[in-house]
């Protein structure tokens, strides 16, 4: 018997490469399987690749079922895995994938989500300074967004060292349509996706921009230690304006002593999965060179299973990262902007979604991090 794992929101994208993981675990299996829509109907229904749950049925969405197994992860709406995350017993493990409890501040919260603010867990992107550690003594840990990964994968080593100025950062990120989730949409119908790549959430709006901010801010302190919950927002000055209704109502502004202001602009890209983040920054010394740039990011990820930094001169392709858990970095210096440039590589559903959650679970349970989990992508 391995370790019984439940899975909440199981029949949508980030819920059926869970599931996929699951069943290739050398030492986990599926335990209660949810998906309030779809409760009573065979999993394979949902998910015809995954020929081993043949005989698994989706179950009503209930606290105390989901308890009964040894770890839970959350693939559900924010709202709603806030709301069963309050619910399930302390001593249970918890892994979410939404939103719900990856933001310290509350007023970052209120200000892209506009629902009451459910508290804080352990960041899980083991790759941080000192995260492993504390993903393994954490019961409860917020798996990181996907573009907010590929960012911060990107960016933390530059900022740690002081390369890169972190009061100047912009991101321009393209991700497949599988990012946006399983409930149908007009936008992503075959006919409106082929053949275009549009902006969406541009101007400081998307809410992986406070994510991002945050755990570039925490990578910045000695340890990596993240901020307290309940310190200043990323990028925030004050109480937002009173009436304000979104995110455009925050002043944004630098962290005292130079701390990081994101301007992330992300993209729908004609692909199902996938994510490439273009994340640059002022060079805080003119005449930075690429060397020093990959020399930085080469230290930070030496030895890591599922971070590779290319070969000088290659740059990185979703298609390589595709059905694993792998991230793939490229850097250079522009000299002529002053700016650094890393270009970051990965699966939108995987080290961005259910991989990476599927690690940080290794890590709670004392298993292998890379138990179950591949380095390899699949092509064509």
């Amino acid at each position: 018997m391995g370790v019984r794992v439940a899975v909440a929101g199981a029949s949508g994208y980030a819920g059926g490469e869970l599931l996929r993981i699951v069943a290739g675990h050398p030492e986990m299996e599926p335990g209660p399987l949810t998906a309030a829509a779809h409760a009573g109907t065979p999993v394979t229904e949902s998910h015809p690749h995954l020929a081993q749950l043949d005989g698994h049925t989706f179950e009503p969405l209930d606290p105390a079922r989901l308890s009964s197994a040894d770890l839970v992860f959350l693939a559900l709406p924010h709202e709603e895995s806030a709301a069963v995350g309050a619910a399930l017993p302390a001593g249970v493990p918890v892994v979410d994938l939404s939103a719900s409890f990856r933001l310290g501040d509350p007023q970052a919260w209120s200000a892209y989500y506009r629902t009451p603010h459910a508290g804080q867990w352990c960041y899980g992107l083991p790759e941080l300074p000192g995260a492993r550690e504390r993903i393994a003594g954490a019961r409860r840990v917020a798996a990181p967004g996907c573009y907010a990964t590929a960012a911060i994968l990107a960016l933390a080593p530059l900022l740690a060292v002081g390369l890169a100025d972190p009061g100047d950062i912009v991101i321009v990120a393209a991700s497949g349509t599988s990012g946006a989730g399983r409930s149908p949409s007009a936008a992503l119908l075959a006919t409106e996706v082929m053949g275009a790549v549009s902006a969406y959430q541009a101007g400081g709006t998307h809410r992986h921009t406070p994510e991002i901010e945050q755990a570039l801010r925490a990578a910045m302190l000695p340890g990596g230690s993240a901020p307290p919950p309940g310190g200043q927002a990323p990028g925030t000055r004050g109480p937002k304006p009173p009436g304000g209704p979104g995110p455009h109502d925050s002043v944004m502004a630098p962290w005292p002593g130079g701390g990081p202001v994101v301007s992330l602009t992300p993209m729908l890209a004609p692909m199902p999965r996938g994510i490439l983040a273009t994340c640059t920054a002022r060079l805080r010394e003119p005449g930075t060179s690429t060397r020093a740039l990959r020399e930085a990011l080469a230290a930070a990820y030496d030895g890591e299973p599922f971070v590779r930094l290319l070969p000088e001169g290659r740059w990185p392709t979703t298609a390589a990262a595709n059905g694993s858990n792998m991230a793939y970095l490229q850097a250079a210096a522009d000299p002529h902007a002053g700016r650094a440039v890393v270009v970051a590589a990965l699966d939108n559903l995987g080290k961005g979604a259910a991989g990476q959650a599927v690690q940080a679970a290794n890590l709670m349970l004392g298993l292998p991090e890379t138990a179950g989990l591949s380095a390899q992508g699949v092509a064509p």
